[in-house]
């Protein structure tokens, strides 16, 4: 997939968050030349990584690289500073920093 393919594919997207996250990580790893996530690298490099909130209860980090990073995902125009809080309170079970893209 070259820059252009990625683009292309992804500008104007008009799908939710749900139907997009993972085949836009994949197409971006697909782009950056890395593995994606898969059964192989559970425990490593998931999607929807489960965690314990700060809050209380359970949440879902969209993308997780262990000693790396959590990452969310949100539809286009939302809250990121909410996103941002949301992903913050998985951080701590996941021992991560917290990255939210729109």
């Amino acid at each position: 997939m070259t820059p252009d393919d990625f683009i292309r594919s992804w500008s104007g997207n008009s799908l939710s968050e749900r139907a997009s996250a993972q085949s836009h990580f994949r197409d971006l790893c697909t782009l950056l030349g890395i593995d994606p996530p898969s059964p192989l690298t559970a425990g490593t490099f998931e999607l929807e990584k489960g965690a314990a909130k700060t809050t209380g209860g359970d949440g879902w980090a969209d993308v997780w690289l262990k000693d790396a990073f959590a990452w969310e995902y949100k539809k286009t125009k939302a809250n990121l500073d909410a996103a941002y809080a949301q992903v913050q309170r998985y951080a701590p079970a996941l021992d991560q920093a917290a990255i939210v893209l729109e």
